[in-house]
C-alpha cells in the first residue's frame, strides 16, 4: 500500500535553536527533521511508504529512557497516540521514529516532542516541537477493475439514479440537490429529461417506463408549475408548482434555466416519435410548453436589443442582468431564435450575446489558443451546459468554431491542473477538472482564476467528447483510487479537495446530469442527434448564421 505524504510545517513560537551566545557544548536543542529523507523545509509531497521513517536530529545524544514518554504521534481528529518504534543513530543524536502500523490515508497527524525529552547528560530539551503532516492517497484499486466500456456503463447507470430514484415523488422533476426536500430545479430537470433518454437507450429502464415518467413531468410543468410569460423560475416547489425564490429579487422567470429545460424537452419530443397515444400526448404537451415561452419579451418587452436573464413579478427588471457571452448560455440564444412565435432577431444575438465580437479572446494559454471567453477559459460548465444538445462538431458562426472553442477550453483546464501553479494536493494528469460546485467553504465557480484546490468530478467527466483520453484517466482515478471516498449511490459526490482533506456529501442535479449526457454524446452522440434534428433548432441556427454539417 502506497501513499503520498505531505509535510506541512513545524510549529514553534521561536526558533528551537538557542542564540549563538547561549550555545554550550552540552546544550540540548532540536536541529532538523526528515520524513523518509525529505527535509521539512522542502514543503510539498513525495511518495513514501505508509510507514514513514521520521528522523529527528538533536544537538547532543538523547537519553533513550525519556524518548517513549516525550515523543507522541496523534491524529489531529483524536487524542489517542499511535504506537511507535524508536531507533537511534549518529551516536544517539538522531531518533528514527516508525509507526508500528500503517497510517491511515488522507489523515492529519501531529508529531509532538515535549521538553520532558532529556539529553544523555539529563538536560531538558530547550523547546517543544510540533510537526504536522498529512498522509495522501492510498493508490491501490478500491473495486474490481472494469473495462473502460463497462465503467462508463456503470457511471451512467448509477448517476442516473439521482434523476430516477430521487426524483420528486409528485412532479417527477429533479431535486436541486440531495438535501433540498421539495425544491426542484427547472434547468436540472431539463438535464434529467436527457438522462432519462440515455437510460431508455441504454436499457437501464424500458421505453414505457421512461415515457410514463416524462408524461408525469410534462403534465406537472404544463398544469401546475408557475410560469412568467411562458418561462420557468429557477426553483419550484415539486409538490405545488409554486416558485421558490432563488434569491430575494430572483423570484420569477429565469430564461437561462428555462432554455436548459426546453433543450431537454425538445430532445424528448424528437426521441418519442411513435404513433401510440402516449407518445403523441407527450409531443403535444412539449409543443405547448415550448410554444408558450415568450423569448422576445425578455428584451424588456422589445424596448432593448439585450436579452435579459431574469424577470420578477415583484421587482420586474430590477436584477438587470443581460445574457452576454461567453458563458453557459449559448443555448438560450439559439432557442430564442428558434421560437415559432416569439423569436428574437439576429441583431439581439450580435449586440447582446456576442457584444459585436468583444466576447472574442484569441490568446494562448498553456500553448492552446482560446477563441472566446475569459482568460484561461473560465469554469468548464461554459463548454458543457449548452452543448448537452447543441452538437459542436463543425458548428461555427462569425465568432468561433465551437468544437475548437470547447476543446481548447477543456485542454486549458487540464493543462492548468497539470501545471498546478497553486501547488494543490492531488492535481495532475489523473486528477483534474475545475467548474462550479460545492467546496469546503460553500459553493463557487472554480476555474484557473478562482482555484482553491477543489476538484469537481463533473468537470472532467462532462468533458469526455473533447478530451476522451484525459477524461478517462480522471474517471479511472476517481473510481479506482478514490472510489471508497467519492463513489456513492448516485454516482460521484459533487466535489473533493485533497489539500484540506474534504469530500462533499452532496449531489447536484446540474452536475450529475451533464456526466450522463456528455458521456453519451461521446459514445453515441445521442442527444446531439436529437436536438439538432428539431426543425426549430435548425431554423434558429440558420437565422443566427451558424454553419453545421447537420443544417
Amino acid at each position: 500500500m502506497k501513499y503520498f505524504i505531505f509535510i506541512i510545517v513545524w510549529v514553534s513560537a521561536v526558533s528551537c535553536q538557542p542564540r549563538q551566545e547561549e550555545v554550550t557544548p552540552d546544550a540540548f536543542y532540536y536541529e532538523s527533521i526528515e520524513v523518509d529523507g525529505i527535509a521539512a523545509n522542502q514543503l510539498g509531497f513525495t511518495r513514501v511508504s505508509a510507514s514513514p521513517a521520521i528522523r529527528l536530529a538533536f544537538s547532543v545524544p538523547v537519553d533513550r529512557e525519556s524518548v517513549a514518554k516525550s515523543v507522541k504521534l496523534t491524529e489531529k481528529a483524536g487524542s489517542q497516540s499511535i504506537p511507535l518504534t524508536f531507533g537511534f543513530v549518529r551516536n544517539d543524536t538522531t531518533i528514527v521514529i516508525i509507526p508500528q502500523n500503517n497510517l491511515s490515508e488522507l489523515t492529519n497527524y501531529t508529531l509532538n516532542v515535549e521538553t520532558s525529552l532529556l539529553s544523555r547528560q539529563k538536560k531538558a530539551l530547550n523547546n517543544s516541537i510540533s510537526v504536522n503532516f498529512v498522509t495522501g492517497i492510498d493508490t491501490t484499486d478500491k473495486f474490481p477493475v472494469l473495462s473502460d466500456s463497462a465503467l462508463l456503463d456503470l457511471v451512467q447507470k448509477q448517476t442516473f439514479r439521482y434523476f430516477w430514484d430521487f426524483a420528486h415523488p409528485v412532479s417527477g422533476l429533479a431535486r436541486e440537490r440531495n438535501s433540498s426536500g421539495d425544491v426542484v430545479t427547472s434547468g436540472g430537470s431539463g438535464f434529467g429529461v436527457m438522462a432519462i433518454l440515455v437510460a431508455v437507450n441504454r436499457r437501464f429502464i424500458t421505453r414505457q417506463e421512461g415515457l410514463t415518467r416524462l408524461l408525469k413531468m410534462t403534465d406537472f410543468l404544463k398544469n401546475k408549475a408557475r410560469t412568467y410569460h411562458g418561462a420557468f423560475p429557477h426553483w419550484l416547489n415539486g409538490a405545488t408548482g409554486e416558485t421558490v425564490p432563488f434569491s430575494q429579487k430572483d423570484d420569477g422567470a429565469d430564461l437561462v434555466e428555462t432554455s436548459y429545460l426546453m433543450q431537454g424537452l425538445l430532445a424528448a419530443r424528437q426521441y418519442f416519435n411513435g404513433q401510440q397515444a402516449d407518445e403523441i400526448t407527450l409531443r403535444k404537451t412539449i409543443n405547448d410548453l415550448w410554444n408558450a415561452v415568450e423569448w422576445n419579451w425578455f428584451t424588456k418587452n422589445g424596448a432593448e436589443t439585450n436579452l435579459y436573464w431574469h424577470w420578477s413579478p415583484t421587482y420586474h427588471w430590477a436584477m438587470n442582468l443581460p445574457i452576454r457571452g461567453w458563458n453557459e448560455a449559448l443555448i438560450t440564444y439559439v432557442l430564442a431564435a428558434s421560437s415559432n412565435q416569439y423569436a428574437i432577431s439576429k441583431t439581439v444575438y450580435d449586440t447582446s450575446w456576442a457584444q459585436n465580437g468583444t466576447m472574442k479572446n484569441g490568446n494562448r494559454y498553456y500553448d492552446t489558443r482560446l477563441p472566446l471567453g475569459p482568460a484561461n477559459g473560465g469554469p468548464l460548465f461554459f463548454s458543457q451546459y449548452s452543448f448537452l444538445g447543441l452538437d459542436p462538431r463543425g458548428l461555427s458562426d462569425a465568432y468561433a468554431n465551437y468544437w475548437e472553442q470547447n476543446t481548447a477550453h477543456s485542454r486549458i483546464n487540464y493543462a492548468y491542473c497539470l501545471a498546478n501553479p497553486g501547488k494543490f494536493s492531488g492535481y495532475g494528469a489523473n486528477c483534474w477538472g475545475l467548474t462550479a460546485s460545492d467546496d469546503p467553504n460553500g459553493y463557487a465557480a472554480h476555474e484557473p482564476n478562482n482555484d482553491n484546490g477543489t476538484i469537481s468530478p463533473t468537470a472532467a467527466l462532462s468533458a469526455f467528447p473533447y478530451t476522451p483520453t484525459e477524461s478517462m484517466r480522471a474517471l479511472r482515478f476517481f473510481y479506482d483510487k478514490l472510489g471508497h471516498r467519492i463513489w456513492r449511490n448516485y454516482g460521484f459526490v459533487d466535489a473533493f479537495n485533497l489539500s484540506t482533506i474534504w469530500f462533499a456529501d452532496s449531489f447536484l442535479a446540474i452536475d450529475q446530469g451533464p456526466i450522463i449526457v456528455m458521456i453519451e454524446n461521446h459514445r453515441s452522440q445521442l442527444l446531439w442527434k436529437l436536438v439538432m434534428s428539431a426543425p426549430e433548432v435548425k431554423q434558429g441556427l440558420k437565422k443566427l448564421a451558424f454553419q453545421s454539417p447537420t443544417l
